[in-house]
């Protein structure tokens, strides 16, 4: 059945709703009754039973559970980092490392090089990246506005580059979605591999953050941008710390992806199932995390339960979202979205222009929201199907999703990202969004060029 407008008018209804609403869960369920309601014939009580019918049914297919529990699971294991001291014996590891760096291009090199190698979580990594070097930042005259953008640009951008983390799983669960509705075909965890080579933002944005520091770069408001005075915090330099309770897991969980992608893949670990292998990945690390602490006592058997219960519920509200995109990618799929979009473009606009438009949509619904995840659910299976109608690459579209997410957040006053970046330098959130803000315009413009450049080459 054909749906025409109607079709369109329910994805463009979840979008206003976010970023009216600025809630994410409600936006979706919004919009998933609605899509619903014109599917079983605008009958309210139908949709209502459909909708939670709907959800349930999600949980009889294996890949959908296996992405769940990968989300809240990834919870778990930063919660025992946490709890355990790992994360403090890493910072604290750096922080004595530090004082061999002893100058301004040596600090700020410093918070870019923990931005890299930390892609667990980007509050994690922002936070870790100002603590350890904020004090020789101080010392060296360099600014906590500077500080702030490079922690905030090396975060969100560097944890959808490595995405073996929550932004991962979001994202391999969006694909998988839409792999599954049959409005794409290929192997998610391949798609969003490749979607890596095409994530312009991010690359331009991490590019450009160390242009800056290595040249000195100061445009705009940064030039007014003054340093803090220097207090010198005492530090016993003869403790014993090692960064290896931190790294270890990250290095089980990471080689542990890999070898579920080999054996699930019958030895190509580009035909391995990527749902199934991040999934016993986690568990993997979980065990090795109660083998590893447990007996080295840094942390109880109670306090590892209560670790893993901690970080679960810490994720249900990413679960929902997960549980609430797939349904809604579902709902877009039998309305025929992308087939209408498609229909009406044809001959009006060139799918050349296509990814930079979903790049800047995408961007501007980041930046009225404040949320980048929030953007990946709502726009990522509308992305996904007019790729796959209009013969665009899947890994390009997924691209220009988490590209316009990252960069609208890069740039809005409301995110998250942007207050803990600010707040962690020890700068005014404001203050850390103007002088941010022309870098982030910067790798923008330029994310844009590119977006156009593979528009061209891919149609």
């Amino acid at each position: 059945m054909e749906y025409g407008i109607i079709s369109i008018v329910i994805p463009f209804f979840t979008i206003i709703a976010a970023i009216i609403t600025r809630d994410v869960v409600i936006s979706l369920l919004g919009g998933a009754f609605f899509g619903l309601l014109v599917l079983n014939d605008y009958s309210a009580a139908s949709a209502f039973i459909a909708l939670f019918d709907g959800i349930i049914a999600l949980f009889t297919e294996g890949w959908i559970v296996k992405t769940i529990l990968f989300v809240v699971l990834v919870g778990s294991i930063m919660e025992m980092l946490n709890r355990s001291g790992a994360v403090d014996e890493f910072v604290e590891f750096l922080s004595q490392k530090a004082q061999k760096i002893d100058s301004p291009t040596g600090a700020m090199l410093l918070a870019y090089i923990i931005g890299l190698v930390i892609f667990i979580e980007s509050s994690i990594t922002v936070m870790v990246a100002s603590i350890v070097a904020k004090p020789l930042c101080d010392k060296n005259g360099v600014s906590r506005e500077k500080l702030a953008y490079i922690c905030d640009s090396t975060s969100a951008p560097v944890c959808t580059m490595i995405p073996l983390n929550g932004w991962g799983a979001l994202l391999l669960g969006l694909i998988t979605s839409s792999i599954a509705s049959g409005v794409i075909q290929g192997d998610a965890i391949s798609i969003l591999l490749q979607a890596i080579l095409f994530n312009f933002y991010a690359i331009f944005a991490i590019v450009i953050v160390f242009l800056v520091i290595v040249k000195d770069i100061n445009i705009g408001p940064m030039r007014q941008a003054k340093s803090r005075t220097y207090t010198p915090i005492p530090r016993d330099l003869e403790s014993g710390t090692s960064p290896w309770s931190m790294v270890l897991p990250l290095i089980v969980l990471v080689g542990a992806v890999f070898v579920g992608l080999y054996l699930t893949g019958n030895g190509d670990i580009l035909k391995g199932s990527g749902s199934t292998s991040v999934y016993y990945a986690v568990i993997s690390t979980l065990i090795f995390l109660y083998i590893y602490f447990v007996p080295a006592k840094r942390i109880t058997h109670k306090g590892y339960f209560e670790a893993l219960y901690k970080g679960l519920s810490d994720m249900i509200p990413i679960a929902i979202v997960v549980i609430l995109a797939f349904l809604i990618g579902k709902v877009i799929s039998e309305l025929g979205t992308a087939a209408y979009i498609a229909s009406m473009l044809d001959g009006t606009i060139s799918p050349v222009f296509i990814p930079v438009l979903v790049f800047l949509l995408s961007g501007i619904m980041a930046f009225a929201t404040g949320t980048s995840w929030g953007t990946f659910s709502v726009m990522m299976p509308i992305a996904l199907a007019l790729g796959g109608v209009m013969d665009i690459s899947s890994a390009l579209m997924a691209a220009t999703v988490i590209s316009g997410g990252v960069f609208g957040d890069h740039t809005s006053p409301i995110s998250d990202t942007t207050i803990i970046s600010s707040m962690a330098a020890g700068c005014e959130n404001m203050d850390h969004v103007r002088t941010q803000l022309p870098y982030a315009i910067i790798a923008a413009l330029l994310a844009s060029i590119a977006f156009l450049i593979a528009g061209f080459v891919q149609s």
